[in-house]
């Protein structure tokens, strides 16, 4: 899913400044979050300490946490899902019920993003917290030891995947923490951060590009991760709490083209 929300974040950019990108993007960077929360410090925080995009986003959902996390532990690409729009990240349909044998995740499993590999589980507080974490070397060491993975992936991922290992060259590094928490509601507050760092590769370090690219890369992650999580955060809600599951438009225009079967839960 990192692929696929530098790739939204991209084809937006173009229309940000039209409606007034730049003046909305701590909106993006704190959607459903107060200042305290916002500023509050978080496990995986300091994965990427000298992260350049810092997002915090948050949900109330009307069900017990107990009944959240399951949903969180079984995501990934060829698991149950992202909960977000599936045209961009996913193979099949993310999974509208608690899927048992997807249950079981430890630090050091690798939640897929494609067949190839994906984030690395770094820290699992079972019941409350779950933080993922990739960066260069990991996503170069998973290629070199599937070449092929990418090319298994739907044709939609495949696009989106080919897209940034063309423009995405640079060192990077990045920690996804999701934590669940009994609100005073007597339902669940769900927190979800998002930390990045990327770097132009030596041959791109001098001149305009060493400037501006880290700019332009920053606002269209910065929108990319925004539309999708959001989307994610309120997927988890309307599962957990019962909800009619809310098709995307994206559906009605591009379907899911499915590749070779997909990989489950690997060790790193």
């Amino acid at each position: 899913m990192l692929k696929k929300l530098f790739v939204l974040g991209a084809a937006a950019a173009s229309a940000g400044a039209a409606i007034g990108f730049v003046q909305a993007r701590a909106q993006f960077r704190t959607w459903g979050t107060d200042p305290a929360e916002k500023a509050r410090a978080l496990p995986g925080d300091d994965l990427v300490p000298n992260a350049e995009a810092i997002d915090t986003r948050g949900i109330d959902i009307a069900a017990a946490p107990s009944d959240v996390w399951p949903w969180l532990v079984q995501m990934g690409y060829g698991r149950a899902g992202w909960y977000s729009y599936d045209q961009l990240d996913m193979n099949k349909p993310s999974a509208d019920r608690i899927v048992p044998e997807l249950q079981d995740l430890e630090v050091g499993d690798i939640v897929p993003t494609h067949p190839g590999g994906g984030f690395e589980v770094r820290d699992l507080e079972p019941g409350h917290a779950l933080v993922l974490y990739a960066d260069r070397a990991l996503i170069d060491s998973q290629a070199a030891a599937r070449p092929h993975g990418l090319t298994e992936a739907s044709v939609n991922v495949q696009a989106t995947g080919k897209y940034l290992e063309a423009t995405m060259k640079g060192d990077f590094r990045a920690s996804w923490t999701f934590v669940v928490e009994p609100n005073d509601k007597g339902g669940t507050r769900l927190v979800e951060r998002f930390r990045g760092h990327m770097e132009l590769p030596p041959e791109a370090a001098t001149g305009p590009a060493a400037k501006v690219g880290p700019v332009v890369a920053g606002n269209m992650l910065v929108f990319g991760l925004f539309v999708m999580v959001r989307r994610q955060l309120q997927g988890i809600r309307d599962r957990a709490e019962g909800r009619p599951i809310r098709r995307s438009r994206i559906a009605e225009f591009v379907p899911i083209v499915p590749a070779a079967p997909t990989v489950g839960t690997a060790p790193a």
